[in-house]
C-alpha cells in the first residue's frame, strides 16, 4: 500500500510548511530510538515523510504523483549506528534545525544559507491568465548593496583573511549528545561565511553587505495560469550576507469574467436566443476570448443543447482547449391574440 505522508505526520493536506516541520519534530522527539519509548520503524517513516513534505518541490511532485515518485530515495533505511547511516538530514528544508534540537548537534554538513522568501499577490483578468501576461512589480526587499556587491568592504580596498575560520567561511563546533561528543560545521559568525573581512567597509551599507530598498521587476506570467496558482522565481527573494538569496513566490488571483466559466482547458459560456431563432435557425455573434465569432444555429434547435469551438480555449502544451456554448431558449412570456393563432395553428401542422 502506498505511504501516505500527510497521515504519518498527522496533518491535512492543507498544512503549511511550518505546520508540517511542528509534526515532525513532534514525531521526531516521541519515537528517536534512543528515547526510552522510541520505536526505530517510526522513525524511519517520519523522516521519510519529511524529506518529501518538507521540501516544497518535492511536495508538489507528491501530491501530483504519490510517494511513487520517491521511492527508493526519499529517505529512510538503514540502521542507526555511526552517525544514522542511511538517513539523509539535509533534503528538506529546516530539518538541521530539527536534527540538532533532537540531538544536540547537526551531523558534519553545512546547511545552505539562504535570505528569506517573500510572496506576493497579484490579480489578473481572465484573459491575462488564459494569454499570459508580463507585469511590472515593486518590491520591498533587502538586497546586496550595489556599491560593494555584497562583500561589506569599500570598492577598490583590499578584502583580508578572516582570523576565526581562516578563510574557510565554516567553523567546527562540539556537541555533547547522548551519543557522545559530536563536531558539526557552522557558518563563522565573524565572517558570516565570506571567509573575508573587509580592510575598509562599505560606506553604503557600513559593512553589512546589504541595503533594503524599492526594487522594480518584470515577471512574465506564463500562458493558461489558473486562480491559485504560484510561481516561484528563484533567488528573487531577499539577500543575505555570506549566503543565497531566497525565492520570490508570487500567488496568482485571477478576477472573474461574467462571460465565462472556465474548467481546466475549457470555456464554458451560455447564449440565449429567441423562439423562432430555435426554430427556423439563425447565425448568432457568440462571445470568446479571441473576440466575437459567427455561430450556426440550425432549425429545430433546441434549449439547452451545446455547441462546440474547437480551439478557443485555454492554451495548454498540447495545444489549445475548447469553448462550449451553451444556447437556452427563451419562450415570449406575452403573445398578441395573432401570434397565439399562428402558434396553434403551427402546432396543428406538426401533429
Amino acid at each position: 500500500m502506498p505511504n501516505d505522508y500527510y497521515k504519518t505526520l498527522g496533518v491535512d493536506k492543507s498544512a503549511s510548511q511550518d505546520e508540517i516541520k511542528k509534526a515532525f519534530r513532534k514525531e521526531a522527539h516521541k519515537y528517536h530510538p534512543d528515547k526510552p519509548n522510541g520505536d526505530e520503524e517510526k522513525f524511519k517513516e517520519a523522516n521519510a515523510a519529511y524529506q518529501v513534505l518538507g521540501d516544497a518541490d518535492k511536495r508538489a511532485k507528491y501530491d501530483q504523483y504519490g510517494s511513487a515518485a520517491f521511492e527508493g530515495g526519499a529517505g529512510g533505511g538503514g540502521g542507526f549506528g555511526q552517525g544514522f547511516g542511511g538517513f539523509d538530514f539535509s533534503g528538506a528544508e529546516g530539518f538541521g534545525d530539527i536534527f540538532g534540537d533532537i540531538f544536540g548537534g547537526g551531523r558534519n554538513q553545512q546547511r545552505e544559507r539562504k535570505g528569506n522568501d517573500i510572496q506576493i499577490d497579484l490579480d489578473l483578468t481572465f484573459s491575462e491568465a488564459v494569454f499570459g501576461v508580463e507585469k511590472e512589480l515593486d518590491l520591498t526587499k533587502v538586497s546586496n548593496c550595489e556599491r560593494c556587491g555584497g562583500t561589506g568592504g569599500e570598492p577598490g580596498e583590499a578584502m583580508n583573511t578572516c582570523g576565526g575560520c581562516h578563510g574557510e567561511g565554516v567553523q567546527m563546533k562540539a556537541h555533547r549528545t547522548v551519543l557522545g561528543v559530536m563536531q558539526s560545521k557552522v557558518t563563522c559568525s565573524e565572517c558570516e561565511g565570506l571567509g573575508e573581512k573587509p580592510k575598509v567597509e562599505c560606506k553604503d551599507c557600513s559593512g553589512s553587505g546589504l541595503d533594503k530598498g524599492r526594487h522594480h521587476m518584470e515577471v512574465k506570467i506564463p500562458a493558461g495560469v489558473d486562480n491559485g496558482a504560484t510561481l516561484r522565481l528563484r533567488g528573487e527573494g531577499e539577500a543575505m550576507k555570506g549566503g543565497a538569496s531566497g525565492d520570490l513566490y508570487v500567488r496568482l488571483h485571477v478576477k472573474r469574467d461574467k462571460r465565462f466559466e472556465r474548467e481546466g482547458a475549457t470555456i464554458h459560456s451560455t447564449v440565449k436566443i429567441g423562439f423562432t431563432q430555435a426554430a427556423v435557425g439563425d447565425t448568432i455573434d457568440v462571445d470568446t476570448v479571441d473576440g466575437s465569432v459567427e455561430l450556426k444555429i440550425p432549425h429545430g434547435t433546441q434549449s439547452h443543447t451545446q455547441f462546440r469551438l474547437r480551439g478557443k480555449g485555454v492554451p495548454t502544451r498540447r495545444g489549445r482547449g475548447d469553448h462550449l456554448v451553451l444556447i437556452e431558449v427563451v419562450v415570449p412570456k406575452k403573445l398578441t391574440h395573432k401570434q397565439v393563432k399562428m402558434l396553434k395553428e403551427l402546432d396543428l401542422t406538426e401533429k
